[in-house]
């Protein structure tokens, strides 16, 4: 359970709580305020007011690799010349674990993505969307008890967009919590709990997917929605 009573120079005035294994949603236009309310809630981001609180705990002041938070971005951030085995042990490496449990955490999260048969290759001998699978496995590796995404697939070509949002799909059916950015809509009505559309700093509208996405009450859920879809 997390709860987020925020305000930034782009955020004007955030209230929002998500419960565990709940997958959210958010839209909007660019510069709404979407990848800023990840960047805060991953700790790259400050609040200049207000708390963020995980499991009752506020977390503000505690540093993104300390969060146990997950994010993957748009640009996947993967080390050319390391193999896919190395990408995802480096940071587990960084963190003092075990080799055993580094190399069952590897394993574990490689074919969580289907990517198990691919550990000797390098980033550039996979295809965009096996590389954007790799980020996202990164981050499980990690064991994070959130994930966050953010427009994940708008690097993709139109074919490669798929296979990343079935990864996501069985993330969320084995209840993993997400919160996600995308332009995705029929993803975002088929697979999200809820979404939340941001206007100009804040959440104009929030509320079950389906009912949002496909009946919008709010004229600029509306005009937004008839735009993308």
């Amino acid at each position: 359970y997390s709860r987020c009573y925020i305000c930034s120079i782009v955020i004007k005035n955030l209230n929002l709580d998500t419960e565990r294994g709940e997958f959210l949603t958010m839209l909007g236009p660019s510069g709404s305020g979407k990848t800023t309310c990840l960047m805060m809630l991953a700790g790259f981001e400050t609040a200049t007011h207000g708390e963020i609180i995980l499991d009752g705990v506020p977390i503000n002041n505690v540093p993104p690799h300390k969060r146990n938070i997950g994010m993957v971005f748009q640009n996947y951030a993967l080390f050319p010349h390391m193999t896919v085995n190395e990408n995802l042990a480096f940071p587990l490496q960084v963190r003092k674990l075990q080799k055993s449990e580094i190399e069952d955490r590897v394993k574990k999260a490689l074919d969580m993505v289907q990517l198990g048969a691919f550990g000797s290759r390098r980033p550039m001998q996979l295809s965009g969307g096996q590389q954007q699978r790799l980020a996202i496995a990164r981050a499980l590796a990690m064991k994070p008890d959130y994930m966050l995404l953010d427009e994940v697939t708008s690097a993709l070509d139109p074919e490669l967009v798929g296979e990343v949002l079935d990864t996501l799909r069985l993330l969320a059916e084995e209840g993993m919590t997400m919160i996600c950015v995308t332009h995705e809509m029929g993803f975002a009505r088929d697979v999200s709990d809820r979404v939340a559309y941001f206007h100009q700093g804040v959440i104009a509208e929030i509320g079950e997917a389906r009912q949002v996405i496909t009946d919008p009450q709010n004229p600029l859920t509306q005009k937004f929605l008839s735009k993308v879809r």
